[in-house]
């Protein structure tokens, strides 16, 4: 229907659903949609047309606007750290560091300073899963009264390479093969290998990847360090080096091999919902902060070269020094305007902390903010509010894409007498590097100091437990087994043979390689070291259900008052309860009460719990058996090595499954809650996965 002639249309009414009704919202300045000048919309609903059926104008700017924003939504994501999840938070110095370092931030005990935390995995794509076996990212954007901090590391303390020039080389035979764009996410082909069986500075850095370490249970239970030695500057200018070490406060785990492929399936946001929830709910995330320090004396007696980002300092050799804690209690506002857009860089560092040598360092030093320049427009990224520091930022640096701020006056440079109130030096509070002497020719050369590979590779597969080496073990035959290429195999496993006779040999036998291995020529001897249990997550394990979820499968008829008493005791020991059942909706319990649910059966797997209790009525215990994802909820919570109470009840699930139900002489993981008690399944559970299971549920080469 046509308008009529000089008259208006009438306003549109903006209406907003509420409980499935619509209902007038009243219009106000904090409501009312605008362009991004300012100014307010009347239609957000139809384009600038000639005529109701005619084309579009060009005129239409609003359009433009909106369809151009929309068009430029995404930026080139990371090249390496893509997949991310962060938090606000704050660290509190709990000890004074003045005789080692001049860092403002550590300076006084119990002073706070804002934090920014980004975790990521390395390899894969920002929509790739959270469970691939990779790297986690552990960048931490310190907000000091002196400027920003970035301490950009992983949780991993050492790293592939010793020279950055190589870092593009081992990403590009890491990530997806370039003419397929295949595998995601994943190591377990053909060029990645290739690569490290060329490269046997890489073997140590190996041995971490294919270790539990690189499928943690949560981004709340992993480890994180700053990889390379700094160097710390006291007021006095004496020089102390030093390694930072981030401590999770609910101790490690991690998930077995099984167990990560069936999160990526049941749930591939797996770490980041576990990291928002947890923080939602209160619960949260805590590190101590620790140095390792020492001096160049020290340094220079070690048997390995302290600026090679391959090697790390046993604990036992120089225990850490707990010097602080970080707290994060904030999730972002707005995932793309503070995950996506914060931009750490190893250059980021205040008065009191230098760098070293290290030679991956160094190259760090120009890529971080060459490549910030990429993704984020232009030189003014610091500009963007995660970016910006909490301090006074005056300098006389101007324009550039996006600039945001408005510089006032005549005057952008200095030396100048025109301007008395310009930014200027100064030689008594500004930042001053540590005046190391440097003397040598200029050449293209590794140190003879860098040429033990193996070594530390051998340290770190002694120092770990039975069932820990199995999975390494096991792990190696998996990602080598998707390799097409027999050469790549079989030169991978004589890199190995210079690790451990052992570890070879079960490799090449699950590999099915024949005859005597061969070990790869090394360019210095393997010498033995002594084990570092610190090295290890089940060896320093303390029992604890802190952070931990326990999965509770119920049905009609269950006992609620036994759910109650469960989830009373899981909450007294700082874990919390989730409630799976036939639907969604719920369960009734035997006393006639609604027992709300967290999940459908189908859409709580086990894999989601780090124990669980089988708590079904008789007759509901018959009619689960009867549905195949309550079985494998029974089936995968016991070849995963977790800790199961249960009622008499759950017997058709067991059978159906395969399993025997078993005493707590011969399975300490079976719970019977008719002969044993509450306490016995949580102090059971408190203790972790049942590792003598695993024998019986999966064979280890």
């Amino acid at each position: 229907m046509s308008q009529s002639r000089g008259r208006p249309p009438e306003p549109a009414k903006l209406l907003v659903g509420d409980g499935g009704e619509l209902h007038q919202q009243a219009e106000g300045p904090e409501t009312r949609l605008t362009t991004n000048q300012g100014l307010p919309v009347a239609d957000n609903q139809n384009s600038l047309k000639v005529g109701p059926r005619g084309p579009v104008l060009l005129q239409d700017f609003i359009l433009r606007e909106k369809i151009t924003h929309f068009d430029h939504e995404r930026i080139p994501e990371r090249v390496v750290h893509a997949r991310g999840s962060a938090a606000h938070g704050y660290f509190e110095c709990l000890e004074s560091v003045a005789d080692i370092t001049q860092a403002d931030f550590l300076q006084r005990p119990g002073e706070r300073t804002p934090v920014f935390t980004r975790f990521s995995t390395v390899a894969g794509n920002k929509g790739s899963a959270d469970l691939a076996r990779d790297v986690r990212g552990f960048a931490v954007k310190f907000y000091t009264r002196e400027g920003n901090f970035d301490l950009v590391g992983n949780n991993i303390p050492v790293f592939f390479i010793h020279d950055a020039i190589k870092f593009p080389d081992l990403i590009h035979a890491a990530k997806q093969d370039p003419d397929r764009e295949f595998p995601q996410a994943q190591t377990a082909h053909d060029t990645f290998w290739d690569y490290i069986s060329l490269t046997p500075e890489s073997l140590h850095m190996v041995m971490w990847i294919m270790s539990d370490r690189a499928i943690p249970r949560s981004l709340r239970m992993i480890e994180g360090f700053g990889i390379h030695t700094f160097r710390l500057v006291n007021a006095a200018g004496k020089s102390t080096f030093a390694k930072f070490h981030w401590r999770p406060k609910l101790g490690m785990q991690s998930v077995v091999w099984d167990e990560a492929l069936k999160l990526n399936g049941a749930d591939p946001d797996f770490h980041r919902r576990d990291l928002w929830n947890a923080i939602a709910g209160g619960d949260f995330p805590e590190w101590e902060l620790a140095l390792q320090t020492f001096s160049q004396e020290q340094a220079d007696s070690f048997d390995f070269d302290v600026l090679d980002a391959t090697k790390l300092i046993p604990e036992e050799v120089v225990p850490l020094r707990v010097v602080g804690r970080m707290v994060l209690d904030r999730n972002p506002g707005n995932f793309f305007a503070e995950t996506e857009q914060v931009a750490f860089c190893v250059a980021n560092v205040v008065s009191g902390i230098d760098f070293t040598n290290d030679p991956l360092m160094q190259g760090r030093l120009f890529s971080y903010l060459d490549t910030q320049l990429k993704r984020l427009g232009g030189p003014n990224f610091h500009q963007i509010p995660i970016n910006q520091a909490k301090c006074p930022v005056l300098n006389l640096q101007r324009d550039g894409h996006m600039q945001m701020g408005v510089p006032q006056g005549q005057v952008n440079y200095e030396p100048s007498s025109l301007g008395p109130t310009i930014a200027r030096e100064s030689a008594e509070t500004g930042y001053r590097t540590f005046p190391a002497p440097e003397a040598g020719d200029q050449l293209r050369v590794r140190p003879e100091s860098f040429a033990d590979h193996f070594t530390q590779a051998r340290l770190f597969f002694a120092s770990q437990t039975e069932p820990e080496q199995n999975h390494i073990v096991s792990a190696l035959v998996f990602e080598l087994s998707k390799c097409e290429m027999p050469r790549v195999r079989e030169a991978v496993v004589a890199q190995l043979a210079n690790v451990d006779d052992a570890l070879a040999t079960r490799v090449a036998a699950g590999l099915g390689l024949k005859g005597k291995i061969k070990p790869a020529e090394a360019a210095a001897p393997t010498r033995d070291m002594p084990p570092s249990p610190m090295l290890s997550i089940l060896a320093k394990a303390k029992p604890t259900l802190q952070g931990r979820k326990i999965g509770c499968l119920v049905s009609d008829g269950t006992d609620g008052a036994l759910v109650a008493k469960l989830k009373a005791a899981v909450e007294k020991a700082g874990a919390k309860l989730e409630i799976v059942a036939p639907k969604v909706g719920g369960v009734t319990t035997a006393g006639g009460d609604l027992l709300p649910a967290d999940h459908r059966v189908d859409g709580g797997p086990s894999v989601l719990f780090d124990a669980v209790a089988l708590l079904p009525s008789e007759e509901g215990g018959a009619q689960l058996a009867m549905e195949s994802a309550a079985v494998n909820f029974v089936r995968d919570a016991f070849a995963h090595l977790k800790v199961i109470a249960y009622l008499p009840g759950a017997t058709p699930l067991f059978v159906k499954g395969g399993l025997q139900v078993a005493t707590a002489d011969t399975d300490p993981g079976l719970i019977s809650l008719d002969n044993g008690s509450l306490d016995d399944f949580l102090a059971a559970a408190a203790g972790g996965r049942i590792w003598p299971r695993e024998p019986m549920v999966r064979l280890v080469p």
